[in-house]
C-alpha cells in the first residue's frame, strides 16, 4: 500500500482514528509520518496521542514539564507514559489537558452519576405518591389506623392512574 500524503513510498506507518463515529486511517511512509510529527523510531503512549502531546509547541512543552501535582508530585509527562494519574487531587491539576481526552472517551466531561434500579425517580413513581408513603408508614406507626386506610386508599388510587405501578419486595 502507497503513503496517501506522498503516494509514492510504501506505507509502512498506520494510524486510526475514531471521530463521530466514522473510523478514518491514515498509512503514511516513515518520511510523511516524521514530518507530521510521528517518532516512528520511539513509539509514544495511546495516551499521549490522545491529548495531542506528541509534539507539543516548545514553550508549551517546557510549562508542562514544570507544573506536577502537589498531593503526589505527578507530572503530565509522567501521566504519557503511565496512561493513569496518581491520585485525586491529578484531574483538577491537569483539567486542561484531561478535558479533550474525557470527552472524547465518555458523554461528557463532568460525572453525572447514577440512581439505582429502585431509586423513586428510576420507577418513575411521583413525588407525591412517595409523600403518600412516607404518611401511612407514619399514621400506622402513631397507630392511627382509619387514618392509615385513608391514605392507603389514595396510594391504591394513585397506582391505578399511573398504570398499577407494583413495587419490588425489599
Amino acid at each position: 500500500m502507497l503513503c496517501q500524503i506522498c503516494g509514492k513510498n510504501e506505507a509502512n506507518v498506520h494510524l486510526t482514528q475514531m471521530l463521530n463515529n466514522e473510523v478514518r486511517k491514515l498509512h503514511l511512509c516513515e518520511q510523511c509520518a516524521e514530518k507530521k510529527g510521528i517518532d516512528v523510531d520511539a513509539p509514544a503512549s495511546v495516551s499521549s496521542f490522545l491529548l495531542g502531546l506528541a509534539a507539543p509547541p516548545e514553550g508549551a512543552k517546557a510549562e508542562k514539564a514544570g507544573r506536577a501535582c502537589r498531593e503526589c508530585g505527578m507530572r503530565i509527562a509522567d501521566f504519557k507514559k503511565l496512561s493513569r494519574l496518581g491520585c485525586p487531587s491529578c484531574y483538577a491539576v491537569f483539567a486542561r489537558e484531561l478535558e479533550p481526552l474525557l470527552g472524547g472517551m465518555h458523554k461528557g466531561t463532568r460525572h453525572a452519576g447514577k440512581k439505582p434500579a429502585r431509586h423513586p425517580a428510576t420507577l418513575n413513581i411521583p413525588p407525591s405518591l412517595e409523600a403518600l408513603k412516607k404518611s401511612l408508614a407514619a399514621a400506622v406507626a402513631a397507630e392511627k389506623y382509619e387514618e392509615a386506610a385513608r391514605i392507603r386508599d389514595q396510594i391504591l388510587s394513585a397506582q391505578s392512574g399511573a398504570g398499577a405501578l407494583k413495587e419490588s419486595p425489599r
